[in-house]
């Protein structure tokens, strides 16, 4: 009693949480409960499966008229079943049958089996019904009785005779349901049969090894319940062994069978001939051993039983027939079905309304089984919610009460049917546990509507306004319809949902309901939606079919679309080459069409388009067909002779160019003929792929021609030309060794030496190639051998500078003979020279062949398409009409240089041009010729180059890679690498995503990414959506093929999803970054942000940049008139002050030639300063390493710039003002020498410090020019300016100089005391402002903030208060109006001045 107490807890225990989480969770197919124990609430009752299954199930019959049959059925279950019968798919009435009753187990009996022509009641399909009530009905497999028919012969025995030992036959062919009732008699008593007399499955009968008790009369008898049937009677004869010989023949071959797994099965072969033959069996032409086989038996007369089918059995089996004479064959195909069998079998299921769930159903068979579903012995028919999936299972959409039961899965095949069954329970809700429920969800809205889903929201329910925990459910149905559906949201807190596979133009009514952990809340109030309606366009045409008509033309037909949708104007039909991308397409008003000059022996693609007032409709798949094959249009490629002996030649030859073949090549047509008698030819026949042939039993010294021609199964295509060879008039000698070759010589170079040589003089010994040896100061160490065509070699990896050995010997079948012995020494790797040395060892080379051949000129390469190109040139040894009478064959090699490593390929031809096939696409080639004639060869002939065209690519792009941008969570980058095979030059990319990796292609969205660039960025993608990314490279040729599906996720959505364009905007205060600027963003002068970091809209960037260009803009023409103005007074007294301050100038350090005066201190021990961390910045600043410091006047050269029309007047003066809303930029600081240099090497600087006032503080009325032929450096430039926040919240404008230093080491900005307010920096500027200067005669203005430039590292600005003196321009001009300078007095003060401060300086970059 405690183990079930503890049972039942733990029972209660299970089914309670298994009810919380149908309850909470999302119910699905996989999260219905399948067969265990029952999901169990707190006060409600137990609910378990009931087993109910069949224990015998009625079985396949064969009766007789007027027997008696029982079909057995016997079923489980508590309570017991209630058993039925249906006869071709009809219940029977059994009450008031007289013949047919039912069993006490369920079996039906039917006591006297009535047939006849005319009437068969009895024979049928019967099938066992069991029904339980109150849960459910199921039904037995079909059982099919079948009655045999009245005796019909279709053959029967006739004399004949046979002689003794031989095999004899007699036929009794019935209708096959009489052959188990056949037997046999011998003189009218029947007949024994044994091993040696058999009766094969037809009924015919086998005497093999026949004696003289054999004979006799014959006759079979059909005893099938009625009176018995007699056949006619015949005669066998057994006649004696003759002394002479007979044909062998079949008296009976094996037919092809199909028999099932488990059954026998007999192959019937008799053959009879004298001597008497034997039998043999091979399978699939493997020999059978029936002699200790258990499985395969030797019937008499050679027939052969197999027993226990199996899969393995099946194959074709050949009947071997052999007496010693001859030896005769036939052969059967022997097929194995097997009935359907389950793999996998419907499981039961607890479920709750609304729920959707699968039955799964896995069969297996030969031939393959059709699946059908029955519920409660009623077929389903498939239906809205009533669906067959995965082609087996059952998918029962938005359950309801009555949909419980038993549903049983069906399979059937030829050869017979099973079942499998499983139990559905729909549970009732438990009860929701104590706490409150959530009210209604709120404002339940669809916001998105289209014609096959919907998408609806809703806001969270009054009584839980935040709702992070609660889950929700959404039911829908049709209008009209009662079976709900139900669809729950993927996450806790989750407030939309989107409806699929609606149907178009249909009501559906919606509504929500809302759960917590306590249960389920109010449902909303239903919502009414109409989905949209599908454009109504045709859909595919049925039964589309090809077929060629002729070599040049194919016939494709269709039908009337089923789905028409409206009447159909007309269709279009498109068909394609295989292989290319270009589809052609033809208008055609009726359901047929003939398409005539296609390409002989091509296969071609076509689909059709119907079209209607809407537009095009669905297209059909895609149908193949191959056009009628023809002889060949072009005769075989590249004739070549080679002469072995003096008997013999080998002839080779190329295919002819594919798009000539015109259909399989069968073979080849070789004919020749002596070239004085061309009468006389002879034809030779060889073999498809055969591509040489050897013609043997010449005549020594004759001359021949020959000619080729491809054959395929529609007749000879043309013949090439004929070509000439003459045999040998002596053969060679192989008996002994070669002969020392006649020459060598040796070509050094760096890490390569060529080595070339020429055949030994006595060429009447058979050389079959040369053995070539080398090494440093011994030839052993590496041996190297070259056909005995070739006559040079390069000997690579060398080292350089180094003495090499090197032997030569020629070798044929005997061995090597004497070698040739040469040394070399390789070049060092300054040596370029290309000087050849030429040796030729005297004691063992006799003279060369004074007439050596002549390699070919002109050498061309005409490129033809993207894998072919032909290579033409010209021979000089031959006459002027450059024809070949002689036996001469050119040599064609060609190779391309990518990879490095990439080996030649040759190929022979006998005319003055080649076709190279099956090259790469847009690959570069190069190609050179040799002749050979004889037993002499030229060298290799000069070069040619050609690339061939280009093609579409022929594979996807590689490593597709999908990434998140930072901070941008609806920003996706997508990068990729070139496919590996371009063909030709990448123009762009395509690319292709969707949320659904299954969708048809042209569903998906397209990004078109222009040019080679490998990465592109998606913006405005959903949140937390999974994505799918495929890549398609094109080039000038068309499309390449798509990338497999890269999937991607886009993250959920975070704080700043909630800005505008789901981005936050970020404020650019202190220390911040502008957002996504780029390396190429410009700042504006005047900052656009506000101090304390407040957002600004884009449309207020636009206009506070419009404003500062044209302010900009503004100034500088102004600045510019002003400087045009001032360089045109040049009046005999401003020549007098410039004198005047030509003497002044050479008695002031600050305004003086800098090359005479020694600097003050300000410019010693500064060394100390160097900014030490530039040097190691990995990224250098191009603004500062732009130019080195200019160590004199003539090492500056001008600059032009814009912003100062004086700079290209007057080259020698720095400019006095600049405009406060001038843009620092990097091009304007390129162009800029600085403000301020302080040169940290111990020469005396060759430029003059320029302090630059504000505009504010120096009017531009009171500047005046002086000294304009002042000893400035050539070319110096002025600096922009970039004003900080802090002076915009101030109101002033003070101009902020940019370093622009020429060296990374000798420049640097004076840092400041800090300001009030916290400053803005922009770590997006390559370099910092320098501090403004201000005159000595000027209060104090708000403190500037400067700050070293540095590579990419923000240093904290250090502000410093600096007087700044006049600019040279403005000294200048007071000097021209007041006719007064600098006293020594002055000067030496404002010298102490600077030098304090810089002591000061020192003090603090020190701290």
């Amino acid at each position: 009693m405690a183990a079930e107490r503890g049972a039942r807890r733990l029972l209660s225990t299970s089914s309670f949480w298994l009810c919380c989480l149908l309850l909470l969770g999302r119910p699905a197919p996989a999260a219905a409960a399948r067969s265990g124990s029952p999901p169990q609430s707190p006060g409600s009752s137990v609910r378990t499966f009931t087993p109910f299954y069949f224990l015998v199930e009625p079985v396949d019959t064969l009766s007789v008229r007027g027997s008696s049959v029982i079909l057995n059925c016997s079923a489980y279950s508590e309570p017991s079943p209630k058993i039925e019968w249906k006869k071709d798919g009809t219940f029977l009435n059994l009450v008031s049958d007289d013949r047919r009753q039912l069993l006490s187990d369920g079996s039906l009996f039917i006591s006297s089996v009535v047939h006849s022509k005319h009437n068969k009641p009895d024979e049928g399909y019967y099938q066992c019904v069991a029904t339980v009530e109150s849960l459910g009905t199921i039904v037995s497999r079909t059982a099919k009785l079948t009655v045999a028919g009245l005796p019909r012969f279709a053959s029967q025995p006739e004399p004949s005779s046979v002689y003794a030992g031989n095999s004899a036959i007699l036929n009794c062919e019935v209708n096959v349901d009489l052959v188990p009732f056949v037997r046999w008699e011998q003189n009218r008593q029947p007949l024994l049969l044994d091993d040696r007399v058999i009766k094969l499955p037809s009924g015919t009968l086998v005497i093999s090894n026949a004696t003289e008790e054999d004979g006799g009369l014959y006759r079979c008898i059909v005893e099938s319940g009625g009176p018995p049937k007699y056949s006619d009677e015949a005669e066998l004869k057994v006649l004696p062994d003759p002394e002479f010989t007979s044909n062998l023949v079949f008296l009976k071959q094996p037919s092809s069978l199909v028999r099932v797994i488990g059954q026998s099965a007999v192959l019937p072969c008799v053959a009879s001939g004298l001597p008497t033959p034997t039998i043999r069996w091979m399978k699939n032409e493997e020999a059978l051993d029936t002699e200790s086989s258990e499985k395969l038996v030797l019937l008499a007369g050679g027939s052969l039983e197999i027993s226990d089918v199996t899969e393995d059995d099946a194959g074709t089996y050949f009947c071997i027939a052999d007496n010693g004479n001859e030896t005769i064959e036939a052969q059967a195909e022997f097929t194995v079905q097997a009935q359907p069998e389950f793999l996998k079998q419907p499981t039961n299921i607890y479920a709750h309304e609304s729920m959707d769930i699968v039955f799964e159903c896995e069969v297996t068979g030969k031939p393959t089984p059709t699946v059908k579903w029955v519920k409660n012995g009623d077929m389903v028919i498939p239906s809205d919610y009533f669906k067959i999936v995965k082609e087996h299972d059952l998918q029962v959409l938005g359950l309801v009460k009555s949909d419980e039961g038993f549903y049983q899965c069906i399979a059937e095949n030829d050869v017979g049917n099973a079942q499998a069954g499983a139990q559905l329970i729909i549970l009732e809700h438990a009860p929701a546990t104590a706490g409150p429920l959530p009210s209604a969800p709120r404002d339940v809205v669809a916001s998105l509507v289209s014609t096959r889903f919907i998408k609806l929201t809703w806001r969270t329910p009054a009584s839980d306004p935040h709702g992070d925990n609660l889950t929700y459910s959404v039911f829908y149905t049709k209008e009209g319809i009662a079976r709900e559906r139900v669809e729950n949201t993927s996450r806790p807190g989750e407030m939309q949902v989107t409806i699929q596979n609606l149907m178009p133009a249909t009501v559906y009514i919606f509504r929500v309901m809302a759960q917590n952990k306590h249960g389920s809340g109010e449902s909303s109030a239903p919502l009414r939606v109409e989905t949209q309606p599908e454009v109504q366009l045709p859909g595919p045409a049925p039964n589309i079919r090809a077929y060629a008509a002729s070599p040049t033309s194919i016939t494709v037909t269709w039908e009337t679309p089923l789905s028409g949708n409206g009447e159909i104007q007309n269709y279009k039909l498109y068909y394609m080459e295989k292989g290319t991308d270009k589809e052609q397409d033809i208008d055609v008003s009726s359901h047929s069409h003939t398409i005539n000059g296609l390409k002989k022996y091509t296969e071609y693609s076509f689909r059709v388009v119907a079209y209607n007032k809407h537009g095009p409709g669905v297209s059909t798949q895609d149908v193949a067909v191959r056009t009628l094959s023809d002889v060949p249009s072009a005769a075989p490629q590249n004739l070549s002779l080679e002469v072995r002996n003096s008997k013999s030649i080998v002839i080779h030859w190329q295919p002819p160019p594919p798009a000539t073949q015109n259909g399989q090549i069968t073979g080849y047509k070789i004919r020749y003929r002596k070239a004085s008698r061309k009468s006389d030819v002879t034809e030779i026949l060889v073999t498809g792929t055969q591509l040489s042939h050897l013609i043997e039993g010449l005549d020594r010294g004759t001359e021949y021609n020959f000619r080729v021609a491809a054959l395929t199964v529609n007749g000879t295509g043309p013949a090439t030309d004929w070509l000439s060879a003459e045999t040998f008039e002596s053969d060679l000698d192989e008996t002994r060794v070669p002969e020392v070759p006649s020459s060598l010589h040796v070509r050094p170079l760096v890490t390569s030496i060529v080595v070339s040589w020429t055949p030994p003089e006595n060429q009447n010994i058979v050389v079959r190639g040369y053995a070539i040896g080398y090494g440093i100061g011994s030839p052993h160490a590496q041996t190297i051998k070259v056909d005995y065509k070739q006559r040079y070699y390069t000997i690579e990896n060398l080292d350089p500078s180094s003495h090499y050995v090197i032997t030569l010997k020629a070798f044929n079948n005997v061995g090597e003979g004497i070698p040739l012995y040469e040394s070399a020494v390789t070049r060092p790797h300054t040596d370029t020279s290309e000087v050849d040395l030429f040796v030729i060892n005297a004691p063992y080379t006799p003279v060369p062949d004074p007439t050596p051949m002549m390699p070919p000129v002109g050498v061309q390469a005409s490129i033809l398409s993207h894998d072919t190109i032909r290579i033409t040139w010209a021979d000089n040894s031959l006459p002027k009409h450059q024809k070949i009478t002689d036996s001469r064959y050119y040599t064609v090699r060609w190779k391309t240089n990518i990879p490095a490593n990439t080996k030649y390929k040759n190929a022979n031809a006998t005319t003055l041009s080649y076709l190279v096939t099956g090259l790469k696409a847009n690959t570069l080639y190069e190609f050179s010729v040799m002749v050979t004639k004889g037993r002499r060869s030229s060298t290799w002939s000069m070069t040619a180059h050609g690339t061939t065209f280009e093609f579409v690519p022929t594979s996807p792009p590689k490593d597709v890679t999908v990434v998140s941008k930072e901070g941008k969570p609806r920003t996706i980058i997508v990068n990729w690498q070139p496919p590996s095979e371009a063909n030709g030059k990448i123009t762009g990319y395509i690319i292709y995503y969707s949320t659904d990796v299954n969708a048809e292609i042209h569903d998906w969205v397209i990004e078109p990414v222009v040019g080679n660039r490998l990465t592109h960025q998606i913006q405005e993608l959903t949140l937390d959506t999974p994505y799918y990314f495929k890549i398609q490279a094109r080039n000038s040729k068309g499309m390449g093929p798509m990338s497999e599906a890269v999937q991607f996720r886009t993250p959920k959505a975070d704080s700043s999803d909630k800005m505008p364009n789901d981005q936050a905007s970020g404020s650019t205060g202190k220390g911040s970054r502008l957002p996504d600027l780029g390396s190429d963003y410009k700042p504006p002068m005047s900052g656009s942000n506000s101090p304390h970091g407040s957002p600004t809209s884009p449309l207020d960037s636009s206009m506070l940049l419009v404003i500062i260009v044209s302010v900009g803009v503004v100034t500088i023409v102004v600045v510019v008139v002003i400087a045009v103005f001032c360089t045109r007074r040049t009046t005999s007294h401003q020549k007098k002050k410039r004198a005047a301050c030509k003497s002044v100038n050479g008695s002031h350090k600050y305004k003086g030639n800098s090359k005479d005066v020694k600097p003050p201190d300000l410019w010693i021990h500064h060394e100390r300063l160097e900014l030490k961390p530039i040097d190691k910045s990995p990224d250098p600043n191009p603004i500062m390493t732009d130019t080195p410091i200019p160590r004199n006047s003539q090492d500056i050269t001008p600059v032009d710039n814009s912003m100062d029309s004086n700079i290209h007047q007057r080259r020698n003066s720095y400019r006095g003002h600049e405009s406060e809303d001038s843009m620092s930029t990097l091009a304007g600081r390129r162009g800029m020498r600085p403000k301020m240099m302080m040169p940290f090497d111990s020469q005396p600087p060759q430029q003059s410090v320029r302090n630059t006032p504000s505009t504010d503080t120096m009017p531009a009325s009171s500047s005046q020019t002086c000294c304009t032929d002042h000893q400035d450096p050539e070319g110096a430039t002025s600096s922009s300016y970039l004003a900080s926040s802090q002076e915009e919240d101030s109101g002033q404008s003070l101009p902020t100089a940019h370093v622009r230093p020429s060296h990374p080491l000798k420049s640097f900005a004076v840092p400041a005391v800090p300001p009030p307010g916290p400053p803005t920096y922009d770590p997006a500027l390559p370099s910092t402002p320098l501090l403004s200067q201000q005159a000595l005669n000027h209060h104090i203005h708000s403190v500037k903030t400067a700050s070293i430039g540095t590579l990419g590292r923000s240093r904290p600005p250090m502000p410093v208060v600096v007087p700044s003196a006049p600019d040279v321009q403005e000294t200048t001009r007071m000097l021209e109006d007041s006719e007064s300078s600098y006293e020594p007095d002055e000067l030496t003060k404002e010298m102490a001045h600077l030098e304090g401060l810089m002591k000061d300086l020192n003090a603090i970059t020190t701290a």
